[in-house]
């Protein structure tokens, strides 16, 4: 063999190595598929919560804190304790919200910028793309061990009050939400499970 058919070989050789390592590195990557299906695996699930708002105009964040439970497919409830105790509960379409002793009940589809914020939330815990790709564009990065699930509103009301969410967890477990609203404020969840389903 010359020289030159061993150069060509050995590039050729090179090349095919590439495309194979490139090939192997997309059909590997972690998805939202593979996300949603870690995801739906959690039926439940319980945790702790600490969030901070940032709004425009104020100096320093707004601090609340408080538990988080879902019950799979739609059920799931905050609960702040401070600063001030108030319970947000949704079971499917109603929405109540409870604080200082009186109670308010209304349909989420009343409220369409108001379903996608929960549909971002229990569209995520429960594993549902369809419901979750029905208000935001999504992409996916990390692994299994540490992901990150970006979105961005593509309802037009949703989008005239949320400019974006990060979403970002283990597993199937949300551990973060961080949220950038139209006009600057923004809000930082951290969150804590303290029981998951088997």
């Amino acid at each position: 063999m010359t020289s030159g058919s061993k150069i060509r070989l050995e590039r050729w050789c090179r090349a095919l190595v590439a495309v194979l390592a490139l090939s192997a590195s997309s059909a590997w990557a972690f998805d939202l598929p593979e996300l949603m299906g870690l995801l739906a695996k959690q039926k439940s699930g319980e945790a702790r919560f600490t969030e901070q708002r940032f709004v425009r105009g104020l100096e320093g964040p707004l601090d609340a804190s408080g538990t988080l439970s879902f019950q799979a497919p739609d059920k799931m409830t905050r609960r702040t304790l401070t600063p001030r105790p108030e319970t947000m509960a949704v079971d499917g379409n109603t929405l109540t919200l409870s604080r200082g002793g009186r109670t308010r009940t209304l349909t989420l589809d009343s409220m369409p910028e108001l379903q996608g914020l929960v549909e971002a939330m229990r569209g995520t815990l429960s594993g549902n793309t369809q419901g979750l790709q029905r208000y935001f564009r999504s992409t996916v990065s990390g692994t299994p061990d540490k992901w990150t699930l970006d979105l961005v509103p593509i309802d037009e009301r949703l989008a005239a009050q949320v400019r974006s969410m990060r979403l970002n967890g283990r597993a199937g477990e949300v551990l973060g939400v961080e949220m950038e609203f139209i006009g600057g404020d923004r809000s930082v969840m951290s969150i804590t499970p303290t029981r998951a389903a088997p």
